[in-house]
């Protein structure tokens, strides 16, 4: 995937860590200030509220808190070094190629990702992220989301990409309840370059740009059956993805099984239609800045939590007018317990 680095607000660069990422910094729900305070109080106790936790375990804990919540989708953060300073751990971490300073209880039962040197007697102007003296970086808050009698939610993926068949897996018992409320789409990451299904440009390969043009094919003519398709597809014939006769096989068999005509579908996938259906795939993703798989959109705004069938079935509740009622149902919060990406 590719990244953007943002540039560091102005001021001292020594006496701060970079700002975090957008990703982060929205996902971080723990005021600075109320858990500097704490931080402050309990680490005169030595070991926090609870038993103090090893600093490498500690570390390890900080860095899967991170990757399973907080981080961009297709990014990941690593430890660095993590060590005992003033009753607190200090933990870096390196992230989209800076290093990113944060802090920890010593019972690990806190993250936060400043202090506030009260020696220091400067004051802060409301809006700015420095102070005369000493730092401080204030919160942003998420943003609200946007609602809608039926929302629309695009997972943007590439066929062969393994984090994408995972983010596939994790939406399919959403497919299951919400698939009548809300427009649940899978997007497709492609360059097309010409007019035939060779020239479509995929990171994958051809391979995989001839299976994305199939699923929109399959999902433009039987929308019923695409899911079921798709999960059977996952799970039979993605691990044959660099056995192409192996492959081809398997594509023929899923596609009798789940009753889908091969004469509507392999003239599709391969002509004129399969390719304005890519176009129109990579036009909505040029709109919406989207190069990483998996990449979900709801009412146009990035997820960019935890990858399980209950946090997108909440995400997605989250965007409805009108809660309906299937979003009481609880599905599976067991996640792929990665949070990578192609791109």
């Amino acid at each position: 995937m590719e990244q953007h680095d943002q540039k560091p607000a102005a001021g001292s660069e020594k006496s701060r860590p970079p700002a975090l990422s957008r990703g982060i910094v929205a996902g971080i729900v723990v005021i600075f200030f109320i858990a500097v305070i704490f931080a402050i109080f309990i680490a005169t106790g030595g070991n926090g509220t609870g038993t103090q936790v090893p600093a490498q375990e500690c570390g390890q804990k900080v860095i899967t808190y991170l990757n399973n919540n907080l981080v961009q989708p297709g990014t990941s953060a690593q430890l660095k070094t993590i060590s005992e300073k003033s009753g607190v751990y200090e933990v870096t971490t390196r992230y989209q190629e800076r290093d990113i300073l944060l802090y920890a209880t010593r019972d690990c039962s806190l993250l936060f990702t400043n202090t506030i040197p009260m020696g220091a007697s400067g004051v802060c102007d409301g809006q700015a992220t420095t102070c005369s003296s000493g730092t401080v970086q204030p919160t942003v808050p998420p943003a609200a989301p946007v609602k809608s009698s039926r929302p629309s939610v695009d997972l943007y993926v590439m066929s062969f990409c393994p984090y994408g068949v995972q983010a596939e897996t994790m939406m399919q018992p959403v497919v299951d309840l919400l698939g009548r409320k809300a427009d649940i789409n899978v997007r497709y990451i492609t360059t097309v370059q010409g007019t035939s299904i060779d020239s479509v440009q995929s990171l994958h390969g051809v391979t995989e740009a001839r299976e994305d043009a199939r699923q929109l094919c399959i999902a433009q003519h039987y929308p019923d059956k695409y899911w079921k398709y798709l999960a059977m597809f996952d799970e039979q014939c993605y691990p044959l993805a660099n056995d192409a006769g192996k492959l081809d096989a398997c594509q023929k068999n899923v596609t009798v099984l789940t009753g889908i005509s091969a004469a509507t579908i392999d003239p599709c996938a391969t002509g004129s239609e399969g390719i304005a259906l890519l176009k129109a795939d990579e036009a909505k993703a040029g709109t919406n800045q989207v190069s990483g798989s998996p990449t979900l959109l709801i009412n146009g705004q990035e997820y960019q939590g935890a990858r399980s069938p209950e946090a997108y079935k909440k995400a997605i509740c989250d965007h409805f007018d009108i809660l309906p009622p299937e979003c009481a149902t609880t599905l599976s919060t067991q996640g792929t317990g990665v949070s990578g990406g192609c791109g």
